[in-house]
């Protein structure tokens, strides 16, 4: 007769072969026959996390560390998946405890720096994020992390010396943030991978954050500006959890959505605005659509943009004649630079200019404070304009 143990063996082979399916199939199984059996749940949970479902992959670690409080692997992966879930001070206590149980895990380390990091604790960050790197000097991820962490806590020597040890396919993203820092040329644009992964990281508290701390509020503040516009196809770019469809919603015969980031655009999908929701780049996107909206309005996107014309030019293409298009801006006085928040700031003049060699016609110009950063305003400017 097979056992448990035989099962889960099995499925653990699978799993490393890139069978997911079949691994999940096997794992259960062996559930079945040993009920609550951590390594089991354990090893749902990783698979459910990789399958992109979080709230089976955090009942299963939950399942897990009932089981067998003191594992340190188990701990490891409920923090991972509290971490991915946005609950982030439970998984600081996950994978705290996790650490201090082996502290020989580089990638629990790791995740522990990103949770801090990401839960405003930069400082409290550096120490495992220094022990990362040391136990995988070789590994890009935790010098990246460790990189921004850094930053975040306001020791930019610190950040550009780790930005320089990332090597790979992430190099990318920390020249990116060198940059930043003045000390890389400007590019044209923030990597989109980095655009990718911070919003995937973002997703699940992007709301709250957002309508709260950082009083966000440049979705209203642009369709303020559309009061006389009538209802046609519109094109919400960068359209995240949604929040800007809210606004844009009133002006729309047909909403459609487009984000570089899958787990934004899921939250979008589940308020059931959008006829149609996009995954692509919008420099990609816009100009194999000529001609095919009315309204495009950009809240908070063009930060991430250093050079405008692509954009611009893409944005007048896919606007039908005569359509409108409405975007913000975060202003600085030079024509572009790159502030340590890692977007993108704009001198208002020289973003119009553009727009006008871009075929796009001044509507409506106005000053306004997009949100709220570190207790301070960010000042912005909201454009309409017209093909």
């Amino acid at each position: 007769m097979t056992t448990a143990e035989e099962l889960l063996h099995r499925g653990i082979a699978r799993h490393r072969e890139g069978r997911l399916a079949e691994a999940v199939s096997l794992y259960r199984r062996a559930l079945r026959l040993a009920p609550n059996h951590p390594d089991a749940e354990n090893l749902l949970g990783v698979a459910a996390r990789q399958q992109g479902d979080l709230p089976s992959a955090l009942a299963h670690a939950a399942r897990a560390v009932a089981a067998d409080p003191q594992s340190p692997l188990f701990l490891a992966n409920q923090g991972a998946a509290l971490a991915e879930a946005g609950h982030l001070t439970q998984a600081i206590a996950a994978l705290s405890r996790a650490t201090a149980l082996n502290p020989q895990d580089a990638t629990s380390l790791r995740n522990l720096g990103q949770a801090l990091t990401a839960a405003g604790q930069p400082h409290s960050a550096l120490a495992p994020l220094d022990a990362a790197t040391r136990l995988t000097p070789d590994a890009p991820e935790p010098w990246l992390a460790f990189a921004h962490a850094a930053r975040e806590a306001g020791n930019p020597d610190l950040a550009r010396a780790a930005a320089l040890r990332v090597t790979g396919p992430l190099a990318e993203q920390a020249r990116f943030l060198l940059a930043a820092l003045g000390a890389a040329p400007l590019p044209d644009r923030a990597p989109a991978n980095y655009v990718r992964d911070l919003f995937d990281a973002f997703a699940p508290r992007f709301d709250a954050e957002l309508e709260g701390a950082l009083d966000y509020r440049t979705p209203a503040l642009l369709a303020a500006l559309i009061t006389d516009l009538p209802p046609g196809r519109t094109l919400d770019l960068g359209c995240g959890t949604g929040l800007s469809g809210l606004a844009l919603k009133p002006f729309a015969t047909r909403l459609e959505g487009l984000d570089l980031s899958p787990r934004m655009l899921a939250q979008a999908r589940a308020r059931n605005l959008y006829a149609a929701l996009h995954e692509a780049d919008l420099l990609d996107f816009l100009p194999n659509h000529p001609n095919r909206y009315d309204l495009i309005a950009a809240a908070d996107v063009l930060n991430y943009l250093g050079d405008l014309t692509p954009a611009l030019t893409a944005i007048t293409t896919a606007l039908k004649p005569g359509g409108t298009t409405l975007f913000s801006l975060e202003t600085g006085t030079d024509p572009v630079a790159l502030g340590e928040g890692m977007r993108f700031r704009h001198n208002p003049d020289h973003a119009l200019a553009l727009a006008t060699q871009a075929g796009l016609t001044l509507v409506t110009r106005e000053e306004a404070t997009l949100r709220t950063e570190k207790g301070q305003p960010v000042k912005g400017v909201l454009i309409r304009a017209s093909k």
